[in-house]
């Protein structure tokens, strides 16, 4: 596991602007698979997309059923698997390392929201210490900042909540929903690696054009798996024809 995260670690670093890490979400055992297979060279589990899998509305699937689901992907898988682990479920940071890793996690995403509200950020930045002390390297922390969904959207306090979890040992920050135009803004003021999400419409910026704009990775949150659920409905409508 360790030359796994080594892996994934290496992938966020030193990559030429426009030419960011693509991570597509993985939903079950069989579509991990065939991302793999695709080529990709890590891969980014969607709560979301995981939730909707098991049967579960966005952010109401127990932990245990979201680390099984995360371990069955993983064990399809020979590529690093990083996990949309939501708030953390409310486990201690040490719990949260034993379970990432007994699911073969070797990257998460960490919300600093909870209930649909900000968490304080200077609490959130404690937690987070104390998740990488648990980690001692041995998972690549994603931190997610909720400032464009649950909050004001201010581009500067999304600077200021990433300062703090890059200091408490985040690897990658996530400033999830930011609007394309202050990519550039953010990417001046956040040091590291930083996560932009894709959105799979006609109109939407390419990953290259992100990528150009600042991100060092893309992830797409769960398009992929609603996208496979449309074309099942429309399969299935066609069958009963």
């Amino acid at each position: 596991m360790t030359g796994a995260v080594e892996a994934l670690r290496a992938l966020h670093l030193r990559r030429p602007q426009g030419d960011p890490l693509i991570l597509p979400g993985p939903w079950d055992a069989a579509s991990a698979r065939a991302l793999a297979e695709a080529g990709f060279e890590a891969l980014a589990t969607p709560s979301a997309g995981v939730a909707a899998a098991l049967g579960y509305a966005d952010g109401e699937t127990p932990a245990d059923e979201m680390f099984a689901a995360v371990a069955r992907i993983t064990r399809a898988v020979d590529v690093p698997v990083t996990a949309d682990i939501e708030d953390g479920y409310g486990l201690a940071p040490k719990e949260l390392v034993e379970r990432l890793l007994a699911a073969g996690a070797v990257g998460c995403n960490i919300e600093d929201s909870t209930g649909g509200a900000l968490k304080d950020p200077r609490e959130h930045a404690d937690y987070l210490a104390e998740f990488c002390a648990a980690a001692a390297g041995r998972i690549l922390l994603n931190a997610r900042v909720d400032t464009f969904v649950h909050g004001d959207g201010d581009p500067e306090q999304a600077v200021e909540r990433a300062a703090l979890y890059i200091a408490a040992g985040a690897e990658c920050v996530y400033p999830i929903m930011a609007p394309v135009a202050v990519l550039p803004l953010l990417r001046s003021g956040i040091e590291g690696p930083l996560n932009a999400l894709a959105l799979l419409t006609p109109d939407g910026p390419s990953p290259a054009a992100l990528g150009e704009l600042g991100a060092t990775r893309i992830t797409f949150g769960p398009q992929l798996q609603r996208r496979a659920a449309a074309s099942a409905a429309e399969l299935a409508a066609g069958l009963r024809q």
